[in-house]
């Protein structure tokens, strides 16, 4: 994935956080090469590294076991935990180059053991749980300690009318999590990763005792609309018996102007294929627009508020080759406004 963004901040803006370092840049946001397979009809494994920064960074490293009866499957490794639709779903398949807010309220990915079963109600729904310690880049948790997180979703379809290709998606998330040194932070990008700026932030809130969040999630398809929303919220419970809450939602809408339907599966979307590849036809054009905002305020943390409103368009040359325009308008309240223009140029084999 390459990326490309340009910056504009309102003189309230400046005032507020002063001049912007970056007003245009470039980098290669991921280039990440993975194996995975198959021994012995039952065990799998995938192991996936990220080139992107100059760093090698492992994502995805773990092995399983699959079609446990009544369990379904058991991952052992470096995974992704269960909580929030765009987490589960592969940035190579999401609407906007940047997932909304919801991402930056914890760690996507942790060592740990996580159970899967994607076969619940004749293969419509997905309950997945885990137990994890926190890990660093190089996907270790040497330093755990006593920290620790236990997280679990349970999503699916409802009301489905396949003759329509209709469907609702309804999902529930939740996690528990005790940090090794007892601190939590959120900070936030304005949905843009180039960004130099994180204009929303807790700061870090020192004697935590353990955290809650909470996520609830939906999707309506009709055909080649899809209508999505998240909620997400924290709940940071301090050994000063201090009880912080912040929030964060979206709701976004695409709709394929050349007929594509989105792909579905294990209760998260996945992969598109246009109706004709570009070079036999145009390809597949999308265009969405979504509106999020995250609040940061709470007792005696002024961490800020902002709301984003992002148009976006989308040009699937094929099944693994696309090309992204977005426009992210930001509004942090009471400091100013920012108006973002990126791109995205990505293949995924």
């Amino acid at each position: 994935m390459i990326d490309h963004a340009f910056f504009n901040q309102n003189e309230s803006l400046k005032t507020s956080f002063g001049q912007l370092t970056t007003k245009s840049g470039t980098e290669l946001r991921r280039a990440r090469l993975y194996t995975s397979g198959v021994m012995y009809s039952n065990i799998f494994y995938k192991l996936q590294l990220d080139f992107s920064g100059g760093d090698v960074v492992l994502k995805d490293a773990f092995f399983g076991v699959k079609n446990i009866p009544i369990v379904g499957n058991v991952l052992i490794g470096h995974v992704k935990e269960p909580i929030r639709l765009e987490g589960q779903m592969s940035s190579k398949h999401i609407t906007f180059m940047e997932r909304a807010f919801a991402i930056d309220f914890m760690q996507e990915r942790n060592n740990g053991l996580l159970i899967s079963n994607s076969t619940l109600f004749k293969n419509k729904a997905t309950l997945e749980m885990g137990v994890f310690r926190a890990a660093d880049k190089t996907a270790n948790s040497t330093e755990a300690n006593d920290g620790y997180s236990i997280t679990g979703r349970f999503a699916g379809k409802l009301l489905e009318d396949k003759n329509k290709n209709q469907f609702l998606h309804l999902g529930l998330g939740y996690s528990n999590r005790k940090t090794a040194l007892k601190e939590y932070k959120i900070a936030a990008r304005p949905e843009a990763h180039l960004s130099s700026k994180k204009y929303v932030s807790t700061g870090l809130i020192t004697t935590v005792n353990h955290v809650d969040i909470f996520n609830l999630e939906a999707a309506f398809i009709s055909g080649p609309i899809t209508f999505q929303t998240e909620y997400l919220t924290s709940r940071v419970f301090t050994k000063n018996l201090d009880r912080y809450k912040f929030n964060t939602y979206y709701g976004q809408v695409g709709y394929f102007i050349t007929g594509e339907n989105r792909s579905y599966k294990r209760s998260r979307f996945s992969k598109l294929t246009p109706n004709n590849n570009f070079g036999k036809g145009s390809g597949a054009w999308e265009i969405a627009l979504r509106y999020s905002t995250i609040n940061l305020n709470s007792l005696d943390i002024q961490g800020g508020e902002q709301t984003n409103m992002t148009l976006g368009v989308n040009w699937y040359l094929n099944p693994s080759t696309r090309i992204m325009l977005n426009n992210v308008w930001s509004t942090i309240k009471d400091q100013g406004k920012l108006n973002t223009i990126q791109m995205r140029f990505q293949i995924a084999f």
